[in-house]
């Protein structure tokens, strides 16, 4: 049955997973340790030992891991591997009458759910202005993901639910949420329909369990109540999906759901030098909430991992693309990872300089971003006023009004106002972050974005200066105006943590490890919130194989103090400090 092979195996810890048959199973799987590949040995295992194909359901967060699940083993038609919302489509196929709907539904996307709410507070004459229509979409959202009481909200966000409910039944539809929710409902109100489904997924494997929301929780809970056969493959100390509805305390607490279950630790990594490894694990232990694991390898220690004081992000990012260009004989898989998007702006442009290829994971390119377009639009109308396309990016974005006045008087205080004055003329003339708000579910990510073009700008004495650099920057900014180096088979490739957790790279840079970035300043007001900041931290070192660097402006992270610093190497690129200054007098210094 297995395609995998004597190439594939298994650690003692990993051999006993795979092999448990005594009921609930908790695989608490360390970084690099072997996750995927015990989950699917467990999957082959089941197989091979007389479990029926049709009965087992191996359930993964994305598609893709669930085509790498499929691909490692022959897995049998019957036997389902996918994520949570296609189990719930599936499982809705058959059982929509339950929910008021035909078989032949619809699934809403994002934007569907959108277009619906817009049309109900047409209906119901709510001003766009006064409540905005993606809150109300993610109030939806909250309520359906975490089981909530539409009262416990205002009465606008009650009513329309209300009213959406109703309108999706009318359109023979679900939105995404729904595949879950719904389920859930149906099982919680029909017994019947409950048992037929135990009695059908006997065996249930559950990938990422530390990622799980309400709903997801619920539904496993209620499938696997009966025969408890469950086996859930995690590592809390990854858990960073909060913002997404996520809670961890579900992998923590699974003892308590599940008496009597096993508890396997994963705890071999065969990814990372016994270097990085330890640096990870000295600082992740300060984290209150976890469960705890002793990561180990037989990797060789490897290199100290640098830390890199920077006076500014530019220089930080200079330096990364210097180590970069280093000769070698081989280049090795490099990433660069941050916290935030708005930090690639500086990164992109030293390895522009440098002609250095590069690939940003799941996102634009700076300069390619629509709130930094909206805002050179502006600017270049200001210093242009003959510039037709920039004035029909604001004609097109904006009312008839706003633009108007844009059109009109950013060219003729072009002459009277600084940079920075004439953006914030444009920013409150829009009330462009409100634009954001109202418009973007990840308006704080987009206003980051302005604000690192504004800081950019400050440099700059005059518009022209500042217009003329980007548009060069634009312009070499592609494979066939850059000169790029030679050497570089694959691009360096630059992504925020959150994209990063589950990759691994050769050479790893950590760049704005500074306090307010990492820890994210929006993380202070809560011990949760802080301990999720650190777990970003463990997930971005933890993707580095060999080579690790860590670089900071202004304020160190509190994080780079909890790395053990006999392994560490300091270098200060302002040339003042030969090792990291102590952590109560650079916050008095700060």
């Amino acid at each position: 049955m297995s395609k995998i092979g004597a190439k594939d195996n298994l650690n003692p810890n990993q051999k006993e997973a795979v092999e448990y048959s005594g009921g609930p199973l908790l695989i608490a799987a360390g970084a690099g340790s072997g996750k995927t590949k015990t989950l699917t040995n467990r999957l082959a295992w089941l197989i091979k030992n007389g479990a029926p194909p049709a009965n087992i359901i191996a359930i993964t967060f994305t598609n893709k891991a669930a085509k790498e699940m499929a691909e490692r083993i022959s897995v049998p038609s019957e036997t389902f591997i996918g994520t949570f919302h296609s189990l719930g489509a599936r499982i809705l196929k058959k059982e929509a009458k339950f929910a008021k709907r035909a078989p032949s539904f619809t699934i809403f996307d994002d934007d569907d759910s959108l277009s619906l709410i817009k049309k109900l507070m047409k209906e119901m004459n709510l001003s766009k202005e006064k409540f905005s229509p993606l809150e109300l979409e993610r109030k939806i959202s909250q309520i359906k993901n975490e089981f909530l009481d539409p009262a416990e909200f205002d009465d606008v966000t009650a009513e329309v639910f209300k009213n959406y409910e109703t309108a999706l039944v009318k359109n023979n539809a679900f939105d995404f949420d729904d595949l879950i929710e719904k389920v859930v409902k149906i099982f919680q109100k029909n017994p019947e329909v409950l048992k037929k489904y135990q009695e059908k997924f006997k065996f249930i494997l559950v990938d990422e369990y530390q990622d799980i929301n309400t709903s997801q929780y619920q539904l496993i809970k209620l499938l696997a109540e009966e025969h408890k056969n469950l086996s859930v493959v995690g590592d809390d100390q990854q858990a960073i999906y909060s913002f997404r509805g996520a809670d961890f305390r579900n992998f923590l607490n699974f003892e308590n759901d599940w008496p009597g279950a096993k508890i396997i630790k994963l705890e071999q990594n065969y990814r990372s030098s016994g270097t990085i490894i330890n640096a990870a694990s000295g600082m992740i232990k300060n984290n209150k909430f976890q469960t705890p694991k002793t990561l180990w390898t037989e990797n060789a220690e490897g290199n100290l991992i640098k830390v890199i004081k920077a006076p500014d992000p530019e220089t930080e990012a200079e330096w990364i693309a210097t180590e970069i260009s280093k000769p070698r004989r081989e280049l090795p898989p490099t990433a660069i990872i941050y916290r935030t998007n708005a930090q690639s702006r500086s990164i992109e442009q030293a390895l522009i300089v440098a002609g250095i290829p590069y690939k940003i994971f799941g996102g634009f390119k700076f300069y390619e971003r629509k709130e930094i377009k909206d805002l050179l639009a502006g600017l270049r109308l200001a210093f242009n006023s003959k510039d037709s396309v920039s004035k029909d990016r604001l004609e097109k974005n904006f009312d008839k009004k706003t633009a108007a006045h844009l059109i009109l008087e950013l060219p003729r205080l072009s002459e009277k106002l600084k940079i920075i004055e004439l953006i914030n003329f444009f920013i409150n003339n829009t009330d462009y972050f409100e634009y954001l708000r109202k418009n973007y579910k990840n308006y704080p990510e987009r206003i980051e974005n302005v604000n690192e073009l504004i800081r950019f700008a400050s440099e700059f004495e005059t518009l022209d200066e500042f217009l003329e650099r980007v548009a060069l920057l634009q312009s070499t900014d592609s494979p066939k105006n850059q000169i790029l180096d030679s050497r570089f088979q694959l691009p360096v490739s630059l992504m925020t943590i959150h994209l990063a957790k589950g990759l691994e790279f050769d050479r790893v840079f950590v760049v704005g490890c500074s306090e307010g970035l990492l820890p994210h300043q929006m993380s202070y007001g809560s011990l949760e919130e802080l301990e999720e900041e650190r777990r970003l931290m463990y997930v971005a070192m933890t993707r580095a194989k060999k080579e690790l660097a860590l670089s900071f402006t202004k304020l160190p992270s509190r994080f780079v103090y909890e790395i053990p610093p006999e392994l560490t190497e300091f270098v200060d690129l302002g040339g003042n400090e030969t090792e990291l200054p102590d952590e109560e007098e650079a916050w008095i210094d700060y």
